[in-house]
C-alpha cells in the first residue's frame, strides 16, 4: 500500500532530522534506514500496529532503538502518517 506523509509529520520528520544532524550526526544514516524500514513495513503490513487510545483509526509504530513513534491512519487507497514524535513527549498531538 501507498505510505503518504502530512504535511505535519514531514515538519517534524525534518525538526528529527535537524536534531540529529546537529547532536548525533554519526547515527543519521542508520536512524534514516531505520525509519525507511519501519515505513516499509507499514505499507506492507498497515494493520499490525497497535491502535492508539482515543483516537479512532489512528495506529502507533514504534521507531525501534530510537525513540519515537510513527501515528498513522490508513485509508481505502494509502497509510497516511500523520506525525512521527518523540516517546518522551506527553501528548503526540499538542501544539507547538
Amino acid at each position: 500500500m501507498k505510505v503518504i506523509l502530512t504535511e505535519e509529520a514531514l515538519r517534524d520528520l525534518d525538526e528529527i532530522l535537524h536534531f540529529i544532524a546537529r547532536n548525533y550526526p554519526t547515527i543519521s544514516p542508520a536512524f534514516e534506514q531505520r525509519l525507511r524500514t519501519l515505513l516499509e513495513r507499514i505499507g506492507t503490513w498497515p494493520h499490525s500496529s497497535q491502535h492508539v487510545a482515543d483516537r479512532p483509526g489512528v495506529r502507533v509504530a514504534p521507531l525501534i532503538r530510537y525513540p519515537y513513534k510513527v501515528f498513522y491512519r490508513v485509508t481505502e487507497h494509502a497509510v497516511e502518517i500523520l506525525h512521527i514524535r518523540h516517546g518522551a513527549r506527553r501528548d503526540p498531538w499538542e501544539t507547538r
